[in-house]
């Protein structure tokens, strides 16, 4: 489908396709996608042009795009120039295009779920070309197949296997999803009917970013293609022209910029218009037509087969010719069109139909039956789909059946000469379509029946019950999952939750797909990946990106988008599946508590979780051997690394606050006396002055919760804070009464009273020492015991994180009552407050983790 001509060199160039060095001034390039090539590897390339891109798509769907961004090294997929300028990149392939050419990136992403069109069981190869690291090895030649210096080399997006140009066609075309196979959610296990839905809510990819040049790309396409294209055209012999593709592109104010010479003909110029909209078309089948106010109704061409023979010959241009123009498809009596058989097990990819000004849908399937093999069958059982397949939205429509093929070209054509390169014309089976949209919401009261949330739905978001119905209820979480079985509803009860709130709360709700575990591989256990993009130096987002590639983006989801139960509830069928949770302690204890809540409705009620720690201090990932904190390793080498990971058993503890009155006078964040509050502890529970200092932080981040992106800085501000309570005293034991399993423990002269269930305190200080005692048990996280310490202050803490000392060893035991005599402060796995008078009760939270 390439173009090429020989063109002059004027800076140093790489070869596309074997990415060595053209030496010389002479190369050739494609006129429609740039694709640069040495004379001698020209009859080898077998990577296809942009403009016949769309005809190879295998099955449309669409790219998820976020927000535009800066990318470095990197290359545009559709004119293959590097992205010096702000560029849109695919949430879920490796796709990365300017926002000039997002209008003509084909829908050929992954294909991550099953949504009723096309679906299959056997997953072939993803194929994306370059964007690869310089030191990238073929699988077939073992040879470098990367660059850093042009789009070159080929990696399939579900597996990662690597391959030249000229090798990957070698290669099987079946995928079995590489090394992560056992971790990856099978795409034909999933279920998702989205229609109108959003890429970007389908994969709940949080649109917090999205900016005004996403939104309104028509217009930012337009002008970012004038800035490009200009500088080419600074000679004063060349003329710079805007070239509509058709009347959609007028009423956006979208145009492409072309420049031509000044004598150009008019073969010419259509010939550059078409380049420009990357067609590859013959010349001949198009015409121009001035751009003037009556430009769309107007037939006012030039080109035409009855314009005199002169203006064949003669310049396009004259001194009063408009500066604007419209390229049109001229009129056919007869065309080829291809019809795609919407079931793939077919032997044949599409098979080629020949209309006339006669031809109406039904005559189109009538003679396309026995094509396919299926001439027996009764026509009424088949319809003809158009599909437009936009880089951001697949837009399916069914065809009427009296409807005039021909006709319906033309007009797609007179819309947009683009879109007709990216429609296709489907046969489809009649089937009576099931419409199920599952709709997870939360932040509703806690504690209700089913009846009560239908109740409240009804009357803050006007649900229609005999297309909605409330098919889970969670209430102590205040959560339900609505099935939904209208495209309409649903997308309506979507976007009125966002502006919603019940009792000064605002709702939430979030796309959940099905997960049909019975189609499930015997050797599959997959993983669900938690992160918190606020963790670790905002760190969160890199590896929420790294994660969706590197794994089915339906088994990502993002901690401050919902929590952690609509990715447990889409997960409860699965037989048998593994955690990942990246954050700080406070997010993996946010994780496991939630995992405790609902541990009865799954099926997989003790799933293994694993950790990699973002947040400051990482106790926990440094007991488990995860690390003291992410530093940027390769998330890949993570997920192998969780994947060969050993089980342990760890203890989890419940403490119950029962507040017997409300202190007054006391600081914000009181715990109100009633109902009693039940919280689980991880990690540690302290008292006193560690709480104190944890309290400190807390209130100056939320303050000024920007300046908090760093472990170094969050560090600092501890130790802000605790340099202003060094001189502080308080009779901690005089406030509080200790009991240990019935037992009455007196308590020495302290300021900070912790209970420790790992060894490792603020950021990997050993609390408990590692002197022998006879009258404890050496410390273990699978016990069943807890270690009660004590600190005599701001000084004798900072000794213990230096490691010059230990805490004041009080007891061990597997039951605690503790009686508070006034407010004090309290921290649980790094979640501060100031709890009331009365009574602390803790004990062990029913099964290990």
């Amino acid at each position: 489908g390439h173009g090429f001509r020989r063109v002059t060199l004027t800076k140093p160039t790489f070869c596309h396709y074997c990415t060595d060095f053209i030496w010389g001034l002479a190369g050739y390039q494609c006129e429609v996608c740039n694709f640069m090539s040495h004379e001698k590897c020209l009859k080898n390339v077998k990577i296809p042009c942009s403009c016949i891109a769309p005809s190879l798509v295998r099955v449309p769907v669409a790219h998820c795009f976020g927000s535009p961004g800066h990318y470095k090294k990197k290359f545009c997929t559709v004119c293959r120039k590097s992205l010096d300028s702000p560029a849109f990149r695919c949430e879920v392939c490796e796709l990365h295009v300017h926002t000039d050419c997002i209008l003509f990136a084909c829908s050929d992403c992954r294909q991550c779920h099953q949504d009723g069109h096309q679906d299959h069981d056997t997953y072939h190869h993803h194929w994306r070309e370059g964007n690869l690291s310089s030191s990238a090895r073929c699988e077939v030649c073992k040879k470098t197949c990367g660059s850093s210096e042009v789009l070159s080399g080929m990696r399939c997006e579900w597996c990662g296997i690597l391959a030249h140009a000229a090798c990957y066609i070698v290669v099987t075309p079946e995928c079995t999803f590489g090394r992560l196979r056992n971790m990856i959610l099978p795409p034909s296990c999933v279920q998702l009917f989205s229609r109108n839905f959003s890429k970007l809510h389908c994969f709940r990819i949080s649109e917090n970013l999205q900016t005004e040049t996403d939104e309104d790309d028509d217009v930012d396409g337009s002008t970012q293609g004038s800035a490009k294209d200009i500088q080419i055209s600074t000679d004063s012999s060349k003329q710079t022209l805007k070239i509509f593709d058709g009347n959609d592109a007028v009423k956006r104010n979208q145009f492409r910029l072309i420049s031509v010479p000044r004598i150009a003909k008019n073969e010419e110029v259509v010939e550059a218009a078409l380049r420009a909209y990357y067609i590859n078309d013959d010349q001949q089948e198009y015409e121009l037509q001035t751009f003037t106010q009556q430009a769309l109704l107007s037939d006012d061409v030039i080109n035409r087969n009855n314009a005199a023979e002169d203006s064949n010959l003669g310049s396009v241009f004259r001194e009063s010719v408009p500066e604007a123009w419209i390229i049109r498809a001229k009129p056919k009596d007869k065309e080829v069109i291809r019809i795609y058989p919407a079931w793939l097990k077919v032997g044949m990819a599409y098979v080629s139909l020949r209309v006339n000004k006669d031809s109406t849908t039904q005559t189109v399937i009538k003679e396309v039956l026995p094509l396919l093999g299926r001439q027996t069958e009764c026509l009424q059982n088949f319809k003809l789909v158009e599909v437009l397949m936009g880089s951001k939205q697949v837009q399916r429509m069914i065809l009427d059946n009296q409807e005039l093929i021909l006709n319906r070209l033309k007009d797609i054509r007179k819309t947009s000469i683009r879109q007709m390169n990216q429609t296709r014309f489907y046969i489809v089976e009649n089937s009576k379509s099931i419409v199920r949209v599952n709709l997870f919401v939360s932040g509703l009261p806690p504690q209700l029946s089913p009846e009560e949330y239908t109740n409240i739905l009804k009357d803050e978001l006007a649900i229609k019950t005999n297309v909605v119905s409330v098919s889970h209820v969670y209430q102590a979480q205040g959560a339900v999952v609505l099935e939904i079985s209208c495209f309409s509803e649903a997308e309506r009860i979507y976007m009125l939750v966002k502006d919603t709130t019940v009792n000064d709360k605002p709702l939430n709700a979030v796309v959940i797909p099905e997960v049909m575990a019975s189609k499930m591989p015997q050797n599959c256990c997959p993983l669900l990946v938690f992160v918190n993009p606020k963790s670790g130096g905002l760190k969160g987002r890199d590896l929420l990106y790294s994660f969706r590639k590197l794994l089915n983006p339906h088994q990502v989801f993002e901690l401050t988008n919902g929590g952690p139960l609509p990715g447990l509830h889409m997960f409860a069928k699965v037989p048998s599946f593994r955690v990942l949770v990246c954050g700080g302690d406070g997010t993996v204890g946010w994780v496991l508590g939630a995992l405790e809540e609902i541990r009865h409705k799954l099926v997989c009620a003790e799933p293994s979780v694993a950790i990699l720690p973002l947040g400051t201090g990482n106790d926990l990932g440094r007991v488990l051997r995860w690390g003291a904190g992410y530093s940027g390793e390769d998330p890949y080498s993570i997920l192998v690394s969780v994947d060969e990971a050993d089980d342990v058993l760890m203890d989890r503890w419940t403490i119950l606050l029962d507040a017997d009155e409300p202190a007054e006078g006391a600081m914000n964040g009181v715990a109100e006396p009633e109902p009693p509050k039940i919280v689980q502890m991880n990690n540690y529970c302290g008292l006193g002055i560690d709480a104190e200092l944890s309290l400190d932080f807390h209130h100056a981040r939320e303050e000024e919760p920007g300046k908090f992106n760093s472990r170094f800085h969050n560090k600092g501000v501890y130790v802000k804070v605790g340099l202003q309570k060094i001189s502080h005293t308080r009779n901690l034991h005089k406030d509080i009464k200790l009991q240990v399993d019935q037992h009455e423990v007196e308590l020495p002269s302290i300021e900070g009273l912790i209970f420790i269930n790992i060894p490792s305190w603020g950021s990997g200080a050993d609390l408990w020492g590692s002197e022998t005692d006879n009258r404890f048990e050496k410390p273990r996280i699978d016990d069943g015991l807890l270690e009660v310490v004590g600190v005599t202050g701001v000084v004798h803490m900072g000794q213990v994180q230096g490691g010059f000392r230990s805490g004041i060893r009080i007891a061990q035991g597997s039951y605690f009552r503790v009686t508070l005599l006034k407010p004090i402060p309290v921290q649980v796995d790094g979640e501060p407050w100031i709890q009331a008078p009365g009574q602390i009760i803790i004990s062990a939270a029913g099964p290990k983790v």
